[in-house]
């Protein structure tokens, strides 16, 4: 005899509940790339972490990446912003103390002129912030960070987004 309700049959919900309780959670984290009106390339350093990083963070319990990548980028540096375009995913494996996690970067846009110049860290997560050409923000980020920042760049140009595996095509 089988004990699994089936659609619309009591205690069904409560049957998905105890199966979705014992599947696997992954860490999800959106980061954009944000330019000013010359292509600099915006980066924050987080008091948290070494090095610097591209602007956004970790997302909450059940938010999409792109809603926590607006929120992140509301609260660390009070940017608003409506239009966000998709570049890669990457799926990094567990280290360190660190389970696996999906890493999504997303296309900010160009900030005018005014707003990048006053652009300031808006939470104490965030020491400073900075404009970079290319080539120095890549060098100013850590190694996987960087892999996955270049991979981004070129869906930026190529419009072609990509699938990654600790920063590389997969």
């Amino acid at each position: 005899m089988n004990d699994v309700p089936r659609p619309g049959e009591p205690g069904r919900d409560a049957y998905l509940a105890e199966g979705n309780a014992k599947q696997a959670r992954k860490r999800t984290a959106a980061d954009a790339l944000v330019r000013d009106e010359t292509g600099r390339l915006l980066l924050v350093n987080p008091n948290y972490k070494e090095g610097w990083d591209l602007p956004g963070g970790m997302a909450e319990a059940n938010e999409s990446p792109d809603e926590a990548l607006r929120r992140e980028l509301r609260e660390e540096l009070g940017l608003s912003t409506t239009s966000l375009r998709f570049l890669c995913v990457d799926w990094v494996e567990p280290h360190g103390p660190w389970d696996d996690y999906l890493g999504f970067v997303f296309d900010a846009g160009v900030l005018p002129p005014g707003q990048a110049a006053e652009l300031k860290p808006h939470d104490v997560e965030i020491s400073e912030l900075g404009f970079f050409n290319v080539p120095k923000a890549l060098q100013l980020l850590p190694s996987r960070q960087r892999a996955r920042a270049e991979q981004a760049l070129q869906a930026l140009n190529d419009g072609v987004p990509r699938y990654l595996r600790n920063g590389f095509s997969g």
